[in-house]
Order: C-alpha cells, then sequence, then structure tokens
C-alpha cells in the first residue's frame, strides 16, 4: 500500500481539539502556533527553521523556582519571621531567582544544592544560608504539592573559619568612656551608643529603635527585630546615668541633633572613630553583646538568668557567649583550693 505523502512542511503538525483544528510548529523543544494559510507563513517558518537560539525552556504547570519563591513571601511561613529576618532570606531569594529563576523545582537534586554551596565557598557564612533559605523553600514545595521531599534537607554547612568574637575586656571599657567624656553635660552620642549597647545586652538594630516611650520603672521595653521576642530590661547604674543626662531631640532614644533617628551606619562610625582612638578595633558594636553576657555569667548568672536580659532563644547560644568566662571563674576557684 503506498504511503500517503505528508502535505504540511518538515516540524509542522496538526492538532484537533474539541472540533478546532490548530497548526504548531515543533523542533528541538520548541514550539510555536503558525497558520499555514496565512501570507506570511513561509517568512514565518523559515525564521523558526533558522533559528539558531537555544529553545525556550517550557515546564509542565509553570512550576518554576521563580514561581515557588513569588508563592512562598506571600505565604504565612514567611510573613511571620521577624522584619529582621526577612530581609536576609529576600538576600538569598534574590541570589536564587539569578541562578535558578526558571528552572522546574520538580527537577531539582541534592547534588545540585551541594555544587552551589560549594560555589560559595569563600564566602561559607552566605553560603549556608542559601542552604538554609532553600530549604525552607523545598518544605513550602512539599506543602504546595509540587515536590515530594526536600533535597536540601541534611545538606552538612561549610566550617566558618575566622577569628572568634571576643567580649570587651574591662581595660578597653575604662578607655571607650574615658575618650567620650561629656560635651557640656551632655553625653558623646558615641558614649550613649556604648552603654546602652553594654548595658541592655542588645543588638545595635535593636538598640537605635529604643524609644523615649519604651522607658519603664527604671528599665526598657524591647522587641527584638530578629526573634520577636518581648523584653522588658532594666538599666545598669553606669547607663541609668547616661540616661539621665541625654536630652529629649526626638522619639528614639539614640538621636541626631535635629531628632531624626541615628541609621546603623553613623553609629558603627561613630563607635569606630572612638575604637580607633583607643586601639579597641578588634571589638565591636556585637561584642558589646557578647560582653553582657560574659559579665552577666561572670556574675554567677544562670542561663535561664541570663536569656532573660539578652532575649536569647536557645541556651546553646547563651553558653557560647559565657563559656570562656565560666570556664577562668570555675578554674580560678578551683585553683584557691588547692593546697
Amino acid at each position: 500500500m503506498k504511503k500517503k505523502r505528508r502535505s504540511l512542511p518538515p516540524y509542522v503538525y496538526r492538532q484537533t481539539t474539541k472540533g478546532r483544528t490548530y497548526y504548531y510548529f515543533r523542533r528541538k523543544g520548541v514550539q510555536e502556533r503558525v497558520d499555514p494559510e496565512a501570507p506570511d507563513f513561509w517568512k514565518t517558518y523559515a525564521a523558526l527553521r533558522d533559528d539558531k537560539s537555544p529553545p525556550p525552556r517550557r515546564y509542565a504547570g509553570q512550576r518554576t523556582f521563580k514561581a515557588l519563591f513569588d508563592d512562598y513571601e506571600t505565604s504565612d511561613r514567611f510573613n511571620r519571621l521577624a522584619e529582621r529576618t526577612r530581609r536576609d532570606y529576600l538576600k538569598c531569594l534574590t541570589y536564587w531567582r539569578e541562578k535558578i529563576g526558571d528552572l522546574p523545582v520538580a527537577k531539582m537534586k541534592r547534588k545540585d544544592i551541594v555544587r552551589a554551596q560549594r560555589a560559595l565557598a569563600d564566602r561559607p557564612r552566605f553560603a549556608n544560608y542559601v542552604v538554609q533559605v532553600i530549604s525552607v523553600c523545598f518544605e513550602h514545595a512539599i506543602d504546595l504539592g509540587w515536590r515530594q521531599e526536600n533535597p536540601a534537607k541534611g545538606v552538612r554547612a561549610l566550617k566558618t573559619e575566622g577569628k572568634k568574637r571576643q567580649p570587651w575586656p574591662q581595660n578597653m571599657i575604662d578607655k571607650f568612656r574615658e575618650a567620650t567624656p561629656d560635651r557640656d553635660g551632655t553625653p558623646d552620642r558615641a558614649r550613649l551608643i556604648f552603654e546602652l549597647c553594654l548595658g541592655t545586652g542588645q543588638r545595635i538594630g535593636d538598640v537605635l529603635r529604643m524609644r523615649w516611650d519604651d522607658l519603664e520603672a527604671g528599665g526598657v521595653n524591647v522587641k527584638q527585630s530578629k526573634t520577636g521576642s518581648k523584653l522588658w530590661v532594666p538599666f545598669t547604674p553606669a547607663l541609668a546615668a547616661v540616661i539621665d543626662r541625654i536630652p529629649r531631640r526626638g522619639l528614639t532614644i539614640v538621636a541626631q541633633e535635629n531628632g531624626r533617628p541615628v541609621s546603623y551606619s553613623r553609629a558603627h562610625d561613630d563607635v569606630l572613630d572612638v575604637r580607633r582612638r583607643i586601639g579597641a578595633e578588634e571589638y565591636d558594636l556585637h561584642s558589646l553583646r557578647y560582653t553582657a553576657a560574659a559579665s552577666l555569667a561572670e556574675a554567677g548568672c544562670s542561663d535561664e538568668l541570663i536569656q532573660a536580659v539578652t532575649g536569647h532563644t536557645s541556651t546553646a547560644m547563651v553558653a557560647r557567649y559565657a563559656a570562656e568566662t565560666r570556664q577562668r571563674t570555675r578554674a580560678t576557684e578551683a585553683q584557691k583550693r588547692r593546697k
């Protein structure tokens, strides 16, 4: 039997759906709807055949990572995060969008996650964080029914090398205070920032958001931006003495001359200028949070008491902050008992 000759040009196919006939050009992953009866059909056909550009990637249901990230950012899972954490997550999501935004969620494998992590080996903290964020997104994909498992779960974190942050030694604390005397009876702004960080044990971002109406009963009410924890932290005598001498220029305790809040970068520069003058470059603002926890541990406070001040949600982190101080205190006590 003689085979019927195909009436359509190569790569053009007829498809009938619900009584209607459509024509498509299909070649190497490219699918474009065409009309053989159109006056410009042969021009369009020639362009499609000659096109040397990579075919567009088309995925069933458009379940790409971009779609996943968009959906995740509107979810309760994301919006329940603290503001600081959301900002950090968005940095990682921006990174992933640029790398894999148009790829299908269902095709990603564990080896792909590991490969992406290793590509960031020169930035190990960021590398570990992007794995953490993509893992959360895969859990969201499971909830949506886009995957059955999380390929990022259990990926080992890269080791982060670097100098361990140390608490401020007492001699450097004394030098900082000596280098920031009052000006016309008003404490220097760097001194105010320093005493707030040291006296409350809070992160600099939360310190800069402290308002005058947050003060209560010789302390300050704090809502931590990272954890969402609500605390009332009483002032130390040194901090209370500084607060009593600060004029109220605006809503925030740390304010510019015009009453506007002080930005992180300006606060950092104010304190850095003093640190350079006294030779304390290796001790930064966050080290003051370590210092507060260490001084509480030296005073014999339990992990629970330290947490009540610093707001740490994990006793493991408190132990990390206080470990060296406690070791020194116990070693000193032990040596005293030797004969």
